[in-house]
């Protein structure tokens, strides 16, 4: 059972039924019988409904990938297995990774409250900065509002009238606290769960308290370049995907049916430091396989990362900092997150040792089992 960890709000995208779309293009741009059940779980997203799938995998064999369908609607070119992507909520990983290595350094504590790093700006409602900590941001305890539930923002920026108006609209990290804010607090600090994508607009403002660069500037300087992750980047206000890149769509609509949109531009700035990053699958491999083998943090922290809370409905799940864990169904214990912005649903998954990794991308935003992907990969070989 996967976790719902989109940036959209759950008044919005449906993920379910299928695509009326050209015919199924299905192209291997990697062989290899063991992963066969992953293939055939790629193969049926398309025929669920995604125009296209890219997935890698690397494991103590090489390194694999799988593409299916296409890229583009209207062209019928298939996807590529060096396709870069919008990421989505894996971007969460890369911030709560430079919070912990802050800490590390001495330069915060996880436990220093919200109130102490960025005065006054949680505050409305019932919210109040002063009793909520970092650690209560990364792993979704601190029962703040999550923006992109409020119904304005979704009609604004996710319903199809509203998105083709203003897809391209410039919004700062602190008006999309501001939409939180209006609204009531989920629950008091500490005492339940709730993905909320404004924790994560949080984290970023407080690296930049704390450091006095951008978020993205600390994940370029961090993480980017010391693991030669070439095809990742964090597009701040830049409308389009860097080439190579596939197409991405979406209905536009709470249901899956209706008119196809290609919503590959837009602004990722309202999704911030909770969902703006691109990428590719081989790169999100790398980034992860390094991060479980504790490559970018200490012992300490990455045991901090690694301590989760359970979350209701999820019994084979838990969320810690940035990171979800996952028993699978063959027994296999995973880590990794996944993603989900317009026209892009993405999944990156890594063994506890770092050595084997997977990650993978549908470019719409609707159908399509992600679940059946990961349990191909880690279950089925």
């Amino acid at each position: 059972m996967s976790v719902r960890t989109t940036l959209v709000g759950a008044t919005t995208l449906v993920l379910s039924a299928a695509l009326a779309g050209p015919a199924l293009a299905a192209g291997p741009a990697g062989a290899g019988a063991e992963h066969s059940a992953t293939r055939r779980a790629v193969e049926a997203a398309v025929q669920a409904g995604v125009p296209g799938v890219t997935a890698t995998a690397k494991d103590a064999h090489g390194t694999w990938s799988a593409t299916a369908g296409v890229g583009n609607l209207r062209t019928g070119a298939a996807r590529s297995a060096d396709d870069r992507y919008r990421v989505g909520s894996i971007t969460k990983t890369f911030v709560a990774t430079v919070l912990l290595q802050l800490e590390a350094e001495g330069r915060l504590s996880l436990d220093d409250t919200v109130e102490k790093w960025l005065p006054g700006v949680v505050h409305g409602h019932g919210h109040d900065g002063r009793g909520i900590t970092i650690r209560q941001l990364l792993n979704h305890t601190s029962g703040i509002y999550n923006y992109t539930a409020d119904d304005d923002f979704g009609r604004t920026y996710f319903l199809a009238e509203g998105f083709l108006q203003h897809r391209y609209d410039t919004l700062t990290p602190a008006q999309l606290v501001a939409v939180a804010m209006k609204h009531k607090p989920d629950f008091a600090p500490g005492t339940s769960w709730n993905y909320s994508n404004t924790n994560y607009i949080l984290a970023g403002m407080v690296i930049k308290s704390v450091t006095g660069h951008s978020y993205a500037q600390e994940i370029t300087h961090r993480i980017i370049g010391p693991l030669h992750l070439r095809a990742t980047s964090l597009p701040g206000t830049r409308a389009t995907v860097p080439y190579p890149s596939s197409r991405a769509y979406s209905k536009l609509a709470q249901t899956a049916t209706g008119p196809t949109y290609d919503v590959t531009k837009l602004n990722p700035s309202l999704a911030s430091s909770a969902g703006e990053m691109i990428s590719d699958s081989a790169d999100l491999d790398r980034f992860y396989r390094a991060l479980l083998r504790g490559d970018l943090l200490p012992p300490e922290q990455l045991k901090e990362m690694k301590t989760t809370v359970k979350i209701e409905g999820a019994p084979n799940t838990g969320y810690g900092l940035g990171l979800m864990d996952r028993t699978l169904s063959c027994g296999v214990h995973v880590w990794g997150h996944d993603g989900g912005i317009h026209g892009s649903t993405s999944s990156a998954t890594t063994t506890a040792d770092g050595r084997h990794a997977l990650a993978f991308n549908f470019n719409g935003d609707w159908t399509g089992d992600s679940d059946a992907v990961v349990e191909g990969e880690f279950c089925g070989r």
